[in-house]
């Protein structure tokens, strides 16, 4: 585990995702913790927020890895909500939720918590018919969880 990814405040989770390791840590807690606000955030129809989550905790990584290319799909999904809700833009949310598919190639169904099933599920669908979007919630632990004041704090506090 990389010392600039722990954090012992970062709580279980419901289950074992990949990313919660057997003797009860995670793999890298703020990549949880990103991630949690995030989905949260996109839940409540706050994209860009949810972007700026997963796109901060991606600079943790290099290149190359599971955990990089599971945060760069995020952020591409977020960024293509955003374009189809917020700007109409749906040849740029097809380009980004294309380019999403490409970086969840490989990455678990149940990363950090995340059901990427679905999601990837969601982005193919999406590319036909864009309005699948709209009111699409992504799982997070077997949930829907939606976005609190701290969520939002979380992101507001992001350089």
């Amino acid at each position: 585990m990389d010392d600039h990814t722990r954090d012992p405040t970062v709580a279980p989770p419901s289950g074992s995702p990949t990313g919660w390791r057997t003797d009860g840590q995670w793999e890298h807690a703020t990549l949880r913790r990103a991630t949690v606000h995030g989905v949260r955030l996109f839940n409540a129809g706050a994209f860009h927020e949810s972007h700026d989550c997963f796109e901060d905790e991606w600079y943790n990584y290099g290149r190359g890895t599971t955990e990089s290319a599971f945060l760069h799909g995020m952020v591409q999904v977020a960024a293509g909500a955003y374009k189809h809700v917020d700007f109409e833009d749906d040849d740029g949310m097809r380009s980004l939720f294309r380019t999403a598919l490409q970086y969840f190639q490989g990455i678990p169904g149940d990363y950090y918590g995340v059901d990427v099933l679905s999601v990837r599920t969601a982005l193919t669908n999406a590319l036909d018919d864009p309005t699948e979007v709209d009111g699409y919630r992504i799982r997070l632990d077997g949930e829907t969880p939606t976005a609190s004041a701290a969520d939002f704090e979380y992101a507001d506090g992001l350089e």
